[in-house]
């Protein structure tokens, strides 16, 4: 096998075509390319940019170093990145089994099959991302995240196509907020951004520290501590960057209206049942989370 290529093992309930639809859904995501069958993607490994492009062989997911100065000692981290973006080793049949009890939401396993919780393994781009977000509609989300990343993130070009990661916690904790303005963050976000980056770089946040908490609380409160971050941005990125499988985003727009498209909820205000509902998912409830989102397209 060329020194280029590597392969991952995948089970039977993984499905790679409902990872590209979620990571193509007509918004203009400026962090990877999805093609037919295949996905590009621009990477930091080691501190090095790498880009890298991933499609189903069989049984195997094969990813293909398309440009970069890889060397075999980036093997480990590369292969550990792809799995937790993609959610790759998780056993998902409990979850199914779960499915499979409830009427209302049975079709799931079959309609969705092998779907698996795509995340964000970079807890800061996580963090950064639910802030961006918030009280934005997910268009202009993603318009102000292009915006961002191709001003100040690190970028490499294949042919003719230039692919973008995201900026470094040290380039945007020096960068001014009114910079920010002017691609029209509002004066908040760009302080949260900017704040949150001087954080990281001063080692007071990170995802190690954030695993090392005993419990969901504790890494709930740490979160919601520092200017910018809600409930629901610290469940989003818990649910994103670590796989916190209990974290469930609250009063999120999605949820609530797919709750009320599968008859679970009377109103879309509705918090109490909601709570109640998930009790029966338990240690399931951000995998829930994501194929409830998955329902409101049904393509």
């Amino acid at each position: 096998m060329p020194d280029n290529i590597l392969l991952i093992p995948i089970a039977s309930t993984f499905n790679f075509n409902e990872s590209l639809w979620f990571l193509n859904r007509n918004f203009d995501d400026c962090l990877h390319t999805v093609f037919e069958n295949r996905v590009r993607k621009a990477l930091l490994i080691n501190n090095k940019p790498i880009l890298i492009e991933i499609v189903q062989k069989d049984d195997f997911l094969q990813i293909k170093i398309l440009r970069g100065d890889y060397q075999e000692e980036d093997k480990s981290e590369l292969l550990a990145y792809v799995k937790e973006w993609l959610d790759i080793d998780r056993d998902i049949s409990p979850f199914y089994e779960l499915l499979r009890e409830d009427e209302r939401l049975s079709y799931m396993e079959q309609s969705f099959e092998g779907l698996r919780l795509v995340g964000i393994p970079d807890l800061f781009e996580a963090l950064c991302w639910g802030i961006i977000g918030q009280q934005i509609n997910l268009t202009f989300a993603y318009r102000l995240k292009r915006r961002l990343v191709e001003k100040f993130g690190t970028r490499t070009e294949f042919e003719n196509e230039v692919y973008h990661i995201f900026p470094s916690v040290e380039g945007l904790s020096a960068v001014d907020p009114e910079d920010l303005k002017g691609m029209q963050f509002s004066s908040k976000k760009a302080e949260y951004i900017v704040g949150l980056a001087e954080i990281f770089k001063n080692g007071k946040l990170s995802k190690g520290l954030l695993k090392n908490l005993p419990d969901l609380a504790s890494r709930q409160k740490t979160l919601i501590s520092i200017r910018g971050i809600g409930i629901w941005t610290a469940n989003y990125a818990l649910m994103k960057s670590l796989k916190e499988q209990t974290s469930i985003p609250y009063g999120d727009t999605g949820l609530m209206q797919a709750l009320f498209n599968h008859q679970i909820i009377d109103h879309k205000k509705d918090t109490v049942p909601v709570m109640k509902f998930f009790e029966h998912y338990a240690g399931w409830e951000s995998y829930l989370v994501f194929y409830l989102w998955r329902s409101l397209s049904k393509k």
